[in-house]
């Protein structure tokens, strides 16, 4: 029973885990897409960014083949365990995939939102990746440690270009109702949607890779490359 137990558990984080950094270097693609159109003398916050993303994709990645070490496929989870799915929802009263970020980034307040949003998203994650790495059960798998290690190792680069993009124009900072968004976004994938995952006798496993969805072009080199 415990077997099962610790074994269900590493399931759901891990599916919950490779879904939000899919959907995060997926999302992430829009927007440097559209930075370079808004700004694209801006060098560092292109070159930043795209470190951001890489990083995404290389967690993502990592999840990817401890799944595959398992011989298994991550159970299939959708938006609503996706933290920045559920903060773009409210935050601009659509989902990612409706979200038109060419008028974003195109417009002053609402990528100052964005921003916001992103680096908001990010801190929660290494705080919780925080907790993670002191949960004995995530310890008691040295392959998923490791991951999370490199996780917390590569995070605060996340939100440090869009927190300087932020005091560099003026911007101001994050309200206590953005926090407490953000605060209910967790309480809520933590204490009900978690549980719900974990104790759901018909969920069920993708059967193909998230990334298998892609768009068929260059990945992490010509992509990636930062703009000269």
């Amino acid at each position: 029973m415990l077997e099962w137990f610790s074994r269900r558990y590493l399931d759901v984080v891990g599916s919950i885990y490779i879904y939000n950094e899919h959907r995060g270097y997926t999302a992430i693609d829009r927007v440097i897409e559209a930075v370079r159109d808004r700004s694209p003398d801006d060098f560092k916050l292109i070159a930043r960014i795209e470190r951001h993303r890489a990083d995404e994709r290389k967690h993502y990645l990592m999840f990817r083949r401890w799944f595959e070490r398992r011989g298994v496929m991550p159970l299939r989870v959708d938006r609503s365990f996706g933290h920045i799915d559920r903060f773009v929802e409210i935050m601009f009263q659509r989902p990612i995939a409706r979200l038109h970020t060419q008028q974003v980034v195109s417009s002053t307040a609402m990528f100052e939102r964005l921003c916001r949003v992103i680096s908001l998203t990010e801190k929660r994650g290494f705080r919780h990746v925080e907790i993670l790495l002191a949960n004995r059960l995530i310890l008691s798998d040295p392959v998923l440690t490791r991951i999370f290690k490199v996780i917390h190792r590569d995070e605060p680069s996340h939100w440090s270009p869009y927190d300087e993009w932020l005091e560099a124009h003026a911007k101001r900072d994050v309200r206590w109702w953005e926090r407490a968004i953000d605060s209910f976004i967790h309480a809520e994938l933590l204490f009900i949607k978690l549980p719900f995952l974990f104790l759901n006798p018909w969920a069920v496993r993708c059967t193909q890779w998230a990334d298998a969805a892609d768009q068929k072009s260059p990945d992490a080199t010509a992509r990636l490359m930062p703009v000269s």
